[in-house]
């Protein structure tokens, strides 16, 4: 898994407004684009509005940019549907002011929700988009990008036991950002990053178009899979096509200290780990412990792997690539 989140930037580069209250004009602005205004109230968060920081903050995950000193948007919106999404980049244009889009808020960089720039901006959080639509017999899901990669998991699983998607593990991470920065995941030897199993997607451009694959290009579907989904557009929906795993597989935690011979055991999966079948996944995890003899502090690494089939046909396949891991049933 990407460990980020990832949620994305759109910055649109015009001159900033010379005027000394931006927020008031954007809201008028959208006040006229809005089919239903009295939704503005219930969608749109200043910075005066009691819930504005519970709602900056819900998805902020990294902490690091969660201090007085960081920049905070004038506005964030919370869009229902792509109206309100295509007016709010309206409005962005035409009083100058930068976009950010947030799904999830896993972002190291938080550009999703701060900026590093003296320029005013507004976020769009899509936390209120995220149906997920799956389709057991074609084999694919449409996910909007205010869902979670946990939420997609679920409604897979309640559908298929042996259909899955090949993105992380981190359940909270939001799909828009997660797919839009590459997606990786547990599977990806087998089935390549979550990106690359997009085959379709819905976005908004900065001409409020919505666009599919066939209308954005090929050159603009294959950006937004990896190079940032609001850097180019706000990705609305993306289509994902399935992939087959047994219904039961087997995983695997060994951890081992430097007493134990944790140093040996690396370097020799060092060559081994990229020679396994595609089936397997194994990473490793170091961290500082307390040894269990003397409880001075020493370093574990912990052997953690995925394999898609029984343990039955794991057993066999251990013994013969990496023996020197002792895995038993």
């Amino acid at each position: 898994m990407f460990p980020f989140l990832i949620v994305v930037l759109f910055s649109l580069s015009w001159k900033i407004s010379d005027s000394t209250q931006p927020a008031e004009e954007f809201l008028h602005c959208l006040s006229l684009r809005f089919h239903n205004s009295s939704s503005i109230s219930e969608l749109v968060y200043t910075q005066h509005n009691s819930s504005y920081s519970s709602v900056l903050k819900s998805s902020a995950q990294n902490f690091r940019l969660s201090t007085p000193s960081t920049p905070t948007p004038l506005l964030i919106i919370t869009p229902l549907h792509a109206s309100h999404i295509q007016a709010t980049v309206h409005c962005c244009k035409k009083h100058g002011l930068q976009l950010r889009i947030r799904s999830g808020g896993h972002d190291f960089e938080g550009l999703s929700y701060t900026t590093t720039y003296e320029v005013p901006f507004v976020v769009i959080d899509l936390l209120n988009l995220g149906s997920v639509r799956i389709n057991v017999e074609k084999g694919t899901a449409w996910v909007e990008s205010g869902a979670t990669v946990g939420e997609l998991y679920y409604e897979i699983a309640k559908r298929s036991r042996t259909l899955a998607v090949p993105a992380g593990i981190g359940h909270t991470v939001g799909v828009g950002g997660h797919l839009s920065g590459g997606g990786f995941g547990l599977l990806f030897r087998k089935y390549g990053l979550a990106a690359d199993n997009v085959i379709d997607a819905r976005l908004i451009d900065v001409k409020e178009r919505i666009l599919d694959r066939k209308s954005m290009g090929e050159d603009l579907f294959w950006a937004i899979r990896g190079g940032g989904g609001g850097s180019f557009g706000v990705v609305l929906a993306w289509k994902l096509k399935l992939v087959a795993v047994p219904a039961i597989v087997t995983v695997f935690t060994v951890s081992k200290t430097l007493e134990q011979n944790a140093t040996k055991l690396i370097h020799r999966w060092q060559y081994i780990a990229h020679k396994l079948p595609k089936e397997i996944h194994m990473s490793i995890g170091i961290s500082r412990v307390k040894s269990n003899e003397n409880e001075k502090m020493t370093i574990q690494a912990s052997f953690r792997a995925v394999f898609l089939g029984s343990i039955d046909e794991l057993l066999p396949l251990m013994e013969e690539k990496f023996p020197q891991l002792g895995i038993v049933k």
